[in-house]
């Protein structure tokens, strides 16, 4: 026989609540919010040293900069903490000596010689 699910009250019941706030209001700003059309690149222009131009806000090319470097260096921060937490949570434990964790010839537990 099958149980119903109980909803347990407590301390982990606020940061579920603020996760659901969170996506709506990031709902709401996304529904709520109008862009520009997009213009694109006139033609003849070099399109990889625009953008080159636009991320670090060099006003040298035909289409004028905009000023990506703040986000490019906060989007490389956190692509940075990403993989170094990922490291650190793949890292293992060990807390046996190196003699231990290699058996010796004939001393494996269980398996018939």
């Amino acid at each position: 026989m099958t149980t119903r699910p109980k909803l347990r009250i407590g301390g982990h019941l606020l940061p579920g609540l603020a996760a659901v706030a969170l996506f709506a209001l990031f709902t709401f700003v996304f529904l709520t919010s109008s862009f520009p059309a997009p213009t694109g690149f006139p033609a003849g222009t070099n399109v990889t040293a625009n953008i080159g131009y636009a991320l670090f806000n060099i006003d040298a090319g035909e289409v004028p900069a905009e000023g990506f470097i703040v986000a490019f260096f906060m989007i490389a921060i956190v692509l940075d903490a990403a993989l170094d937490g990922a490291v650190m949570l793949a890292r293992r434990d060990v807390d046996d000596s190196p003699d231990e964790l290699v058996p010796e010839r004939g001393q494996f537990e269980g398996g018939d010689d």
